[in-house]
């Protein structure tokens, strides 16, 4: 279905879809997770290397990542995802559409390699793998081969679960090429506070004690849930034709997420 969040292949999401639901307000902000990630996403275009940005769901990979090509590299960004385990095949075929390159995809591993490291030789390139968990050795290994090619000129940013660190880390040659590591964290209470009011219109003017107290009953710190909790709270204050989150609204809320009080 298209919508107005669909882009083509390769391309960097617009701002809004970052936001889990593409919730309606919701804001870009700037904490410590962006700013760190800005400055190693940058550090790592410049030296034309490989970086992993990893942590549980929900901690703003994704977002920290995106937010920071758009200003870093929006032009030669390329951004690919799986959502279930791919093979390197797979990968050929995702770059090929992201790098919109013409003609069919050749039948050959040998020829689609070639196609691949000439048109990546062509100008800088940056390269985004995310949920990049779901990568085996095998994915690992093929996106070193490209880095490694001499004729290539690109920059890797992995972003993904635990998981695909411990991949990483379990091959030497490969974890060895990693220039930098980021671990994506929840955020602490004193950024919750700073952040969730700045984050969307519903928290501005929501006393501090609240905005804690479902930090600690529900979000933990978690920028997905954060949002989740959001969208269940502007859907129930439209129906009701309120204006103003309290208790009693957000005890609905949490019935709905499964979530004791």
């Amino acid at each position: 279905m298209t919508t107005e969040y669909t882009v083509r292949p390769g391309m960097l999401p617009p701002e809004r879809a970052d936001h889990y639901l593409h919730l309606e307000g919701a804001r870009t902000v700037a904490t410590e997770a962006l700013r760190t990630a800005q400055d190693n996403i940058a550090a790592t275009l410049a030296a034309k290397a490989m970086m992993c940005i990893v942590g549980a769901a929900g901690n703003g990979k994704s977002l920290s990542v995106n937010a920071s090509l758009r200003l870093l590299a929006p032009d030669n960004s390329y951004r690919i995802a799986f959502r279930a385990r791919p093979t390197p095949r797979d990968i050929r075929h995702e770059l090929f559409r992201a790098l919109r390159l013409p003609g069919e995809p050749p039948g050959r591993p040998i020829e689609f390699d070639t196609i691949l490291r000439s048109a990546l030789a062509r100008g800088f390139h940056v390269l985004v793998c995310d949920e990049a968990q779901w990568m085996s050795r095998e994915c690992f290994e093929y996106w070193r081969y490209l880095w490694d090619d001499p004729s290539t000129d690109i920059a890797v940013v992995f972003a993904g679960g635990d998981g695909c660190a411990k991949v990483l880390r379990r091959e030497p040659m490969l974890a060895s090429r990693i220039y930098i590591w980021q671990h994506a964290v929840p955020l602490t209470l004193p950024e919750v506070l700073q952040v969730i009011p700045a984050f969307h219109p519903l928290w501005a003017g929501v006393d501090r004690d609240l905005i804690s107290l479902v930090d600690k009953q529900a979000a933990h710190g978690n920028f997905r849930a954060w949002a989740r909790i959001t969208k269940l709270a502007a859907d129930g204050l439209a129906a009701q034709g309120r204006t103003c989150v309290d208790e009693h609204l957000l005890r609905q809320v949490y019935g709905r997420l499964g979530v004791g009080t």
